[in-house]
């Protein structure tokens, strides 16, 4: 499987490049068909106006958390920074964060891109409190500038395997954003689990 995998990714290379050997070994012009192809597959592998969404949100910021454990438990309430970049030519952004959570140093990294064949946004999380990863897709409202994000993740409260959460995450202005996380509880009822403001260093 993972030779074809290579060979499949060195065969695109080749056709994207137009050549991919030496001056003696050049490769055949591609037919009408194949050049429409390569258009279409251009199309949907080049960033568009759906990725230019996310660019409020690269940047130097801090931020405020507050993170609550259970329904009606007094949140966690701790500071962190955050760093987000463009990554992959403008495709992702990544966002490297930094603060305390439950008296410990706190990592985490998110990437976040568009996915011009789904047509929808798709992220990932990991940090250093966790082994799994959040895994969660979303659609953008530029009426309000919100991200209405809905994942899974693997969750060691409470030990299942998916457990279900929404997200908010809301562009206030080009200086402040908004983040909030929703779950449910045990008897199934939603609660926010965590919010975040973010304010901008750079």
């Amino acid at each position: 499987m993972k030779l074809k995998l290579v060979t499949m990714s060195a065969l695109l290379l080749i056709l994207w490049n137009g050549a991919g050997f030496s001056e003696e070994a050049q490769m055949p012009a591609m037919s009408a068909e194949q050049q429409a192809k390569m258009a279409e597959m251009q199309k949907y592998t080049t960033p568009n106006e759906n990725h230019k969404a996310l660019e409020p949100l690269v940047g130097k910021w801090k931020s405020s958390v507050k993170f609550w454990m259970s329904v009606g438990a007094p949140p966690e309430v701790s500071s962190g920074t955050s760093e987000n970049h463009w990554i992959m030519g403008g495709r992702f952004v990544e966002q490297d964060f930094k603060g305390m959570s439950m008296g410990q140093p706190f990592e985490g990294m998110g990437i976040t891109g568009f996915d011009t064949i789904r047509g929808e946004y798709i992220s990932i999380w990991l940090d250093n409190m966790a082994t799994g990863m959040m895994v969660a897709s979303a659609q953008f409202d530029p009426a309000t500038k919100v991200f209405n994000e809905n994942g899974t993740m693997s969750c060691p409260l409470t030990m299942e395997k998916n457990r279900s959460i929404r997200s908010v995450w809301k562009i206030v202005d080009n200086d402040h954003n908004l983040y909030e996380a929703f779950m449910n509880d045990k008897d199934g009822k939603e609660y926010k689990a965590m919010e975040i403001t973010y304010e901008r260093v750079q």
